[in-house]
């Protein structure tokens, strides 16, 4: 008898236990993967370049190691921010060309070289897929 009550009581828990189960397996799958705000994006570009080892950044004919060209940057974008909204738009707007209208540049370690702009429109993009 006691066995027969205790397996209904567990027949009707099943149910009511397997939701928060269900719930916090969504919940868990959602902060996993957060989406990023632009303001990280501009972020996470701008650490990108930080981390290019033995890349060259050209800007106006002057050539950069990566930390001053991420400090360059970071300096348009703390300077601009208010203006721009998306962090394709700090690409674009800030990030690809000096004031002068000349494309920056990036020399990678094995010789070859990208526009600023192609190179972190790539970056931004495998972002959006992390």
């Amino acid at each position: 008898m006691l066995r027969t009550l205790f397996v209904a009581v567990a027949l009707l828990l099943c149910p009511i236990m397997l939701l928060p189960v269900a719930a916090q397996d969504t919940s868990e799958r959602t902060t996993t993967s957060p989406t990023m705000s632009e303001e990280q994006k501009v972020q996470q570009l701008i650490e990108y370049v930080r981390t290019l080892e033995g890349a060259t950044f050209i800007r106006d004919n002057s050539e950069f190691p990566p930390e001053k060209a991420a400090g360059h940057l970071a300096s348009k974008w703390k300077k601009h921010a208010s203006k721009i909204k998306t962090a394709e738009e700090f690409v674009t707007k800030l990030a690809s060309e000096s004031s002068s209208g000349t494309p920056y540049s990036i020399r990678f370690a094995d010789g070859t070289t990208s526009t600023t702009r192609d190179v972190l429109l790539r970056q931004l993009s495998a972002l959006a897929t992390q």
